[in-house]
């Protein structure tokens, strides 16, 4: 028995072994995509339980492959402040001479692969005529944008260079409040520069910030300049794309807002594949169940969004959903944070059928809605 299971077991492991040869080199023969952008995920590591007294590994390991990011635009003003009065404008008429100026602007970015595919804000780059890429290591080249995504403020950028670094992905799932996060960037241009701090908090919406919202909260000092820029863990692994503050006077308050590198690669993959981000929709909008609106339910305690808006002819209405009803579940899922039950909508894939159950007159409702694509405008 044992002679035969050797002499089976050799061919067995080698035919395993030339399966997953074959999936790595050929992934669209099992289905997968074949994406030209070779990215580096870390493993897994055991909680530190006391802090290094240095952390110059990891910012060696991920500062060569966040970049500075210098951005031009070429605006149309008045070659005088006579010129925008409305009473001079009023004889004058708007054919007035005008003059081409230049403003530029500060950010950062994160190669994300040695194809040379770079990750950085939207608000970084939107409207620029042209994008100077600084590395760590004296080069500099021009910048193309292969698509953006004002959503949730992130651009793809691409540069054509040889040899160039990549960060290691680090797991924005994984952390947790407390660990050390290291902030890279280019802070008001004074060129590379790292802040240290800790996460502060996981999952913050509701800020006001992006229509899908789901920042990692640290109080790393981000500052003017640093948007786009890296946010680490004490390996040097990505964790966050740095994107805001939240401060009165501009400056860094200790409290700033990063990406999870998992909704952020989610997002690259699919500017990279389909120049856009395609989301789900159902053409509804949603408030939450307030205390005084459960109580008129009946549903003290139980979770629920109400439908406040229909979308005439989207897929919510030709489901049968109507203004008023509330929705206790979509696919399973509890429906007690409607920006958390719309992200849900807006992950699954137009044309698939979602399940969705609603109360309606105190009536219990089983409805199935097939996701649309959502249009560029906002809405739920």
């Amino acid at each position: 028995m044992f002679k035969a299971a050797r002499f089976v077991g050799w061919p067995l492991l080698a035919g395993v072994l030339l399966a997953l040869l074959l999936i790595q080199q050929y992934p669209q023969w099992v289905g997968l995509p074949n994406q030209d952008v070779q990215l580096r995920q870390a493993p897994s590591y055991a909680s530190l339980q006391n802090g290094p007294v240095s952390y110059s590994e990891a910012v060696d390991t991920a500062s060569p492959a966040v970049a500075n990011l210098y951005t031009t635009k070429f605006v149309d003003k008045p070659a005088h402040p006579l010129f925008e009065d409305p009473q001079f404008r009023k004889f004058f008429g708007d054919n007035l001479p005008k003059q081409r100026r230049m403003e530029s602007s500060l950010g950062s970015a994160v190669l994300m692969s040695p194809q040379g595919y770079l990750l950085t804000n939207n608000h970084v780059t939107a409207g620029a005529d042209q994008i100077v890429v600084a590395l760590k290591d004296g080069r500099e080249t021009l910048a193309r944008v292969i698509g953006s995504d004002p959503e949730t403020d992130l651009a793809v950028l691409k540069i054509d260079l040889e040899n160039l670094p990549s960060i290691t992905l680090g797991r924005s799932d994984d952390i947790k409040i407390g660990d050390v996060a290291l902030a890279i960037g280019n802070p008001f241009g004074v060129g590379q520069t790292v802040t240290m701090g800790i996460i502060s908090a996981t999952g913050r919406n509701q800020l006001g910030l992006n229509t899908y919202e789901d920042f990692i909260q640290t109080d790393a000092a981000i500052n003017p300049g640093n948007s786009g820029g890296a946010l680490i863990d004490a390996h040097g692994n990505l964790v966050g794309i740095n994107t805001a503050i939240f401060s009165k006077s501009g400056g860094s308050q200790g409290i700033g807002f990063a990406i999870p590198v998992k909704l952020a690669l989610e997002v690259m993959q699919a500017i990279i594949e389909h120049g856009q981000v395609i989301r789900g929709w159902l053409g509804i909008e949603v408030q939450p169940l307030t205390p005084e609106l459960a109580e008129s339910f009946g549903l003290e305690g139980r979770p629920g969004i109400v439908v406040a808006g229909i979308y005439r002819g989207g897929p919510a209405q030709k489901a049968g959903l109507q203004p008023g009803d509330l929705i206790l579940s979509i696919d399973g899922k509890p429906a007690g944070d409607g920006r958390r039950s719309m992200n849900q909508v807006a992950r699954t894939k137009p044309g698939e059928s979602i399940r969705i159950e609603v109360l309606r007159a105190g009536e219990p409702l089983q409805l199935t809605a097939q996701i649309g694509v959502r249009p560029p405008v906002s809405g739920g």
